[in-house]
């Protein structure tokens, strides 16, 4: 894995919308987006580990 992860041209483009979007957002607007997106950030990762737990068969299925 030497080679850098780079953004696929389709990623580029969604990140550009998401800069113009957050741009256009009051200060009050921006600060709660960024708490949800953390959130879900947050909750993205306790799925990954919970995946890859049961994946790997350290977590019983449910």
């Amino acid at each position: 894995m030497d080679q850098p992860l780079e953004l696929s041209l389709e990623q580029q483009f969604s990140l550009r919308s998401f800069e113009t979007q957050v741009q256009q957002m009051s200060r009050e607007q921006a600060q709660e987006f960024l708490v949800k997106l953390y959130h879900q950030m947050l909750l993205k990762e306790k799925m990954y580990q919970h995946f890859l737990k049961f994946q790997w068969g350290l977590e019983p299925g449910v």
